[in-house]
């Protein structure tokens, strides 16, 4: 049971890392979720950690939803710009990582050009929609990294007790 625990933890964590990318799946829940997995079969964690570790997951995860849209506004995007960034970045998927970029830049101008701002003034909107897109996937990395080297490190301790990454 603990193997499988483990190699769930593991999966967890890497499908965390692939959502910091990749729109409609919350990258930080997930890795911390195989935190909280790896405490299960071998309780690698105080209580403290994980409630520290998860209070710090969910201010991510509301900086992942809300700035992006205070960038935006503070930008000038309407709602229209906002939504069509979103149905962008969710169709760029399947071009790649630019490929969503590029979907979110032409999802926000379209959507701004169609509430009746002008082609500068929807660019401009497009601009902050990819600010804060962009802090918001390095913030997302940033804590699942970290949370990924509190995972693996714990199962590689607990895997070979008598060897020690720091000498």
């Amino acid at each position: 049971m603990e193997i499988t625990l483990l190699a769930l933890a593991v999966l967890f964590a890497l499908i965390g890392l692939a959502g910091c990318i990749l729109p409609g799946l919350p990258g930080p829940p997930l890795a911390w979720l195989g935190l909280l997995t790896v405490q299960f079969a071998i309780h690698a964690y105080s209580n403290t950690f994980l409630i520290i570790t998860a209070l710090i997951t969910i201010i991510v995860a509301v900086f992942d939803f809300y700035l992006p849209i205070i960038t935006a506004r503070k930008y000038g995007a309407t709602k229209q710009g906002i939504r069509g960034s979103i149905i962008g970045m969710v169709l760029g998927i399947f071009l790649t990582p630019i490929g969503m970029i590029a979907g979110l830049v032409i999802g926000a101008v379209v959507g701004d050009m169609m509430a009746g701002r002008t082609a500068a003034q929807s660019a401009r909107s497009a601009s902050g929609t990819v600010v804060g897109t962009l802090i918001t996937i390095g913030i997302k990395l940033a804590w699942t990294v970290i949370l990924c080297w509190f995972l693996f490190s714990r199962i590689f301790s607990h895997a070979f007790p008598h060897f020690s990454i720091f000498g």
